[in-house]
């Protein structure tokens, strides 16, 4: 295995939103007159676009709700996030900058929308470690589909089997396994093992610092 690019996940991989994020949702809920999910719940369609997230959880809702929900819950997000701002996962910094050295390519592929994926990463003074990003505004098709890594490797003249896709969601696992790639799960996110096994997950991973084991083999 020669890996010459790494796709991140950003939510629940990089940094911590897990909490805003859920908060922002279930006042969403409330706001918008719906039963109120729990956190598993919440959390459960963290890595979906926001749509699909509200989608999963209330499939009666009308087209024109969604959308509504989405917009409700942008704003209450970023109100939240100002309150009680995600922070980066410990050894990230270190781990991606470890990597640029190696001479591996980084990138993301979120679900988040690219105006708030590209604040967050100015914000955390990230910008520089990823030459190439794609929100979940910049494909048609969303992960689980494929369609993000194979537009990444597509503008980057990669080869699948040079590639590792790095989550901590099911979705970001199926996603990098329809294009071919090799897939690594992460633990300290949203999701446990046992779900990133099922989803089929080469490597999975306790600490973003084993992540360099793996790119050394």
């Amino acid at each position: 295995m020669d890996i010459k690019l790494v796709i991140f996940d950003f939510d629940g991989t990089l940094l911590d939103t897990k909490k805003t994020i859920v908060i922002a949702k279930q006042e969403t809920m409330r706001v918008m007159g719906l039963d109120v999910a729990d956190e598993e719940a919440c959390a459960s369609t963290i890595g979906l676009s926001a749509k699909i997230g509200f989608q999963t959880m209330y499939p009666e809702l009308s087209e024109q709700t969604l959308d509504l929900c989405v917009s409700t819950y942008r704003k209450i997000f970023e109100e939240k996030k100002e309150i009680m701002p995600p922070t980066i996962f410990p050894n990230v910094e270190e781990v991606i900058a470890a990597i640029e050295k190696k001479g591996i390519m980084r990138t993301i592929a979120t679900s988040r929308n690219t105006a708030s994926l590209k604040d967050f990463l100015t914000k955390l003074n990230l910008s520089g470690y990823f030459p190439y990003v794609l929100g979940g505004d910049d494909t048609v098709l969303l992960k689980p589909h494929p369609d993000p890594v194979i537009k990444t490797l597509k503008e980057n003249s990669f080869d699948a089997k040079q590639t590792l896709v790095v989550g901590d969601m099911p979705f970001d696992i199926e996603m990098g396994k329809g294009a071919g790639t090799y897939t690594c799960g992460v633990t300290y996110g949203n999701s446990k093992r046992e779900q990133l096994l099922e989803a089929g997950a080469d490597f999975i991973i306790d600490d973003i610092r084993d992540l360099l084991d793996i790119l050394m083999k």
